[in-house]
């Protein structure tokens, strides 16, 4: 029989579970904050869908002046090459009515709604630009008008 002064052990089997339970909670929660590794389950994975709306995005943007050039550090602003590549993703939209998984028709309807309103707002800030004379009309600058005789021609500005 056993000695009555050797010390008994007693294992606390719910203790040991509890912890096991609360170290998968915590690596769970530690996995869902970070993101998916390159070629994990989960990782976002973009189409060639919405590179191509990307692309047309950026260029978009750039001719209304969100990015400077980068041999000058100024912003150039031609609004007729904005207008093409809104039109653009317009005639795309148009075009693929229909044959678009939900999250891409979606992601154009919202693109091209949110480039439309910047296209209103840029347009009226540089026309208040010009007529206070802080921005410089470049005449001849590739795809560029005449100065305005009217709202409705839109010159190349460096701004």
């Amino acid at each position: 029989m056993s000695d009555p002064q050797e010390p008994k052990i007693i294992i606390d089997t719910d203790w040991k579970a509890q912890a096991h339970a609360e170290k998968e909670k915590l690596a769970a929660k530690e996995a869902a904050a970070r993101p998916p590794a390159p070629g994990e389950p989960g990782e976002r994975q973009y189409t060639p869908f919405e590179d191509l709306i990307s692309l047309l995005v950026a260029q978009t943007l750039s001719y209304m002046g969100a990015f400077p050039d980068p041999r000058t550090g100024q912003a150039v602003v031609s609004l007729e090459y904005a207008k093409m590549h809104i039109d653009m993703l317009g005639a795309l939209e148009e075009k693929t009515k229909g044959n678009l998984a939900e999250g891409e028709e979606k992601l154009l309807h919202r693109t091209l709604t949110e480039l439309r309103m910047e296209f209103v707002e840029v347009s009226k800030a540089l026309a208040d630009a010009v007529k206070q004379g802080k921005v410089k009309v470049v005449k001849g600058a590739p795809g560029a008008t005449p100065a305005p005789a009217s709202p409705a021609t839109k010159p190349n500005i460096v701004m």
